[in-house]
């Protein structure tokens, strides 16, 4: 782990009276939103299949744990190896099937045994909402509020009724509308988000990769109607626009299925 001890001392001298006046001055507060875009970056890359970019991402991850780590050590909180013993405490705990007796015959098992020791590590949690992070995306922060909620048997008896959950929403939607509440419009679309992410998770689908997924979709087919535009989209009409959408789309979709791309 030579270039491991390495990078962790550079870390140590960036931050040090003769290291960088920038990394001196950061703090966990003012490094939040570098974990939360190089994490994001290193899934792009994985859904890019970009194995040196990925490389290169997973580098930038690191570097957040290890500022945070020195920052911790600066003002005498932990260090980087007490982060190191707790996690490996934590992942020998949690596998007992591994590092223990227990006999487990399949993933799923896996996943049970890990959610009872987990519990059992967290016994100051009163409320299953307990320990949700509150700065994670609102759709991320959906899928694990209705994962605990179905965990304790809060869970729609079959799909027929999930589905009539999420139209009654629409409904309410539109009373919302037509009262022209803004406050009540926007309960009511929050409603409707939560429902549709209880779908995803009903048929074990990660909402939040789905809406990426839609978003790359979306700006990848708009660029294509960019290239084929003979004039400033500002000037099509909604027919126009509808069916350069549409030629878009053919276009994006026979790429796809040429290279091979999801």
């Amino acid at each position: 782990m030579e270039n491991l001890d390495k990078l962790i001392e550079t870390v140590r001298i960036l931050r040090s009276p003769e290291g960088c006046e920038w990394d001196r001055q950061q703090t966990h507060k003012s490094l939040k939103p570098n974990m939360l875009e190089e994490a994001y970056e290193a899934v792009d890359a994985i859904d890019s299949n970009d194995m040196a970019n990925l490389r290169e991402e997973l580098g930038d991850v690191l570097l957040q744990v290890l500022l945070h780590s020195q920052i911790a050590d600066d003002e005498g909180d932990f260090n980087l190896d007490d982060v190191a013993k707790e996690l490996n405490e934590k992942l020998i705990h949690r596998h007992p099937h591994v590092f223990g007796n227990a006999k487990v015959n399949s993933a799923e098992d896996v996943v049970k045994n890990w959610e009872i020791l987990k519990k059992e590590e967290k016994k100051d949690r009163k409320s299953a909402m307990d320990g949700i992070s509150k700065a994670q995306s609102a759709l991320m922060s959906a899928q694990k509020i209705s994962k605990r909620a179905v965990k304790t048997g809060f869970e729609w008896p079959d799909e027929k009724s999930l589905y009539e959950c999420i139209f009654s929403e629409f409904d309410e939607f539109k009373e919302a509308v037509n009262e022209n509440d803004k406050n009540h419009m926007e309960d009511e679309m929050g409603d409707i988000l939560f429902a549709v992410v209880n779908l995803a998770r009903w048929h074990k689908i990660d909402a939040e990769q789905a809406l990426l997924r839609a978003n790359k979709k979306f700006m990848t087919r708009f660029r294509k109607m960019e290239e084929l535009a003979t004039k400033p989209l500002e000037r099509y009409s909604f027919e126009e626009y509808d069916a350069l959408w549409k030629q878009a789309k053919n276009k994006v979709n026979n790429v796809s299925e040429v290279s091979g791309v999801d």
